[in-house]
């Protein structure tokens, strides 16, 4: 068995463990997905020191060649031979850097839901199939095989927050669902005519990119694709699920949901560029002006919200329009900017609902407009919350930082004005940030107590730290030394910027 197989079987194996367990025994329920997790995240690390090792480190020169992708780690045998679907496990460098995010947002997340005594044998059951659902999407290369996980992904969020959730949990599970589903029904449509008019004999990325798709199909396809996996990730004008989603949510599942689920649509829609680079090229600038009122509208958003859940998922759809922002640039920079963005975003989106929900639980409240002077009794938490809050301001130092920047050179790059327009915009939404951030912090953590009970409150344990502590170490060390990270991604996306570049000669020729 490859590593990448045991990643995905860690969790399933944890289930049957827990399945054997009596749900009064909680604490050891709460041991073994904790245990679990914990070795996913030492797999994950071995993979990205693996990975850096084998194309030469973090100064290394070679460069994968072709349109191939620069996949490692590959599994590969037929599985159901006569439809042409294989068991294609592999993963790049990309892969390999979201795979290291979801471990260690997954073991962040046993952490912040230590305390959850309902129904907890449940709980943690479906929070460990929803894990397993990503890593395969992570890893998988055969797109029936990919389809397969990500609903293995989506499916137990209806679960979780229709069980766990708190406020309208029903409807905001429902309308998750059923959203989600939508956009599940175009990638599942769009797989099929994949695979019978690239003539391909599997369902084989690499097989159908090296087939390559007719261009008239890729124009009224690519859109069809990016809209679907776009649904997940948060684009505008579908982005409505995921802050009902978001504040209904569970603390882990929010964690979960923002810092790693989102992420599915973004590389996703990066998978279908490489599929479909003339549909790409078509469509890019299209979907650059979606993003840029993505990246607007959820920071707006935010500002006249006073809920905390609310505005960091506004907060996410903002950060999550950057990542396809950058995706529709079509530039190298740009592109490897927004796979960071993924990655930054996720760290940070769940230290915030990971402190939302510790806050939430010793306030009763999550509006700021009923908070005030919080961080003289809760220091670690509210310093904890400022670090939160500069990483989405993009302040150097912290990962957001190295994301956003690169985005925007990438974007203003290109000589086309409309191009430098939305990255102005996008780059000017920094500042409608800060204003939601900074008034947040201001609002909960400074002034006078607007509770009298809260002067009583107590600051976070340790069990509550650990996970804190770990996701702005990785912030800080990301943004401080980034080359480990971008180095994985530029060597990865090589043989994807050669598709496009070949998509652009085609269209041109035509």
């Amino acid at each position: 068995m490859g590593i990448l197989s045991s990643i995905v079987l860690v969790p399933v194996l944890a289930v049957l463990v827990i399945l054997f367990i009596p749900a009064s025994r909680l604490k050891l329920i709460k041991q073994v997905s904790l245990v679990a997790t914990g070795i996913t995240v030492i797999q994950a690390v071995w993979l990205v020191l693996d990975f850096l090792k084998r194309i030469g480190g973090v100064h290394g020169t070679a460069k994968p060649a072709g349109t191939t992708l620069a996949l490692e780690y590959v599994e590969r045998f037929p599985w159901l031979g006569k439809l042409g679907i294989e068991y294609f496990m592999g993963a790049d460098g990309i892969s390999v850097l979201m795979i290291l995010l979801t471990a260690v947002v997954i073991f962040c997340g046993v952490f912040a839901s230590w305390n959850n005594e309902y129904r907890g044998k449940e709980f943690f059951i479906f929070l460990l199939l929803l894990v397993t659902g990503v890593f395969g999407v992570f890893a998988a290369n055969d797109l029936f095989l990919f389809f397969l996980f990500y609903e293995v992904a989506v499916l137990p969020m209806y679960v979780l927050i229709g069980l766990w959730g708190t406020g309208p949990r029903e409807y905001s599970a429902m309308k998750l669902t059923l959203m989600l589903m939508g956009g599940s029904a175009l990638i599942a449509v769009g797989i099929v005519v994949l695979y019978f008019q690239s003539g391909a004999t599997t369902f084989s990325m690499i097989e159908i990119a090296q087939k390559g798709i007719p261009a008239s199909t890729q124009f009224w396809l690519f859109p069809v694709m990016f809209f679907g996996f776009g649904t997940l990730g948060g684009l505008w004008p579908f982005h409505t699920w995921s802050p009902d989603g978001h504040a209904s949510a569970p603390t882990a599942v929010s964690m979960l949901h923002a810092g790693v689920l989102m992420k599915l649509g973004g590389y996703g829609c990066l998978k279908m560029m490489y599929l479909m680079p003339e549909g790409a090229k078509a469509w890019g600038t299209f979907f650059m002006v979606l993003t840029t009122i993505n990246i607007f509208y959820g920071a707006l958003i935010a500002i006249k919200k006073t809920d905390l859940k609310y505005i960091t998922a506004y907060s996410s759809v903002s950060h999550c329009g950057l990542v396809l922002f950058g995706l529709g640039t079509l530039n190298a920079t740009a592109m490897q900017g927004a796979c960071v963005q993924m990655y930054a975003h996720g760290l940070m989106t769940a230290l915030f609902f990971g402190l939302v929900g510790m806050i939430y639980g010793r306030t009763h409240t999550r509006y700021i407009t009923e908070m005030g002077g919080l961080l003289k009794v809760m220091p670690f938490l509210g310093v904890a919350y400022m670090i939160g809050g500069m990483s989405g301001l993009g302040l150097p130092g912290l990962a957001g930082f190295i994301a956003e920047i690169q985005v925007f050179i990438g974007a203003f790059a290109n000589a086309s004005w409309g191009h430098r327009v939305m990255t102005i915009l996008a780059a000017s939404s920094v500042v409608t940030s800060a204003v939601y951030l900074l008034r947040a912090l201001t609002k909960m953590l400074y002034g006078q107590m607007k509770d009298p009970h809260h002067e009583h409150l107590t600051d976070a344990t340790f069990i509550e730290r650990i996970p804190l502590v770990i996701l702005i170490f990785l912030l800080a060390f990301s943004g401080c030394w980034p080359t480990w990270m971008t180095r994985m991604i530029e060597y990865s996306l090589v043989p994807v910027m050669n598709q496009l570049q070949r998509g652009a000669a085609l269209t041109a020729g035509m």
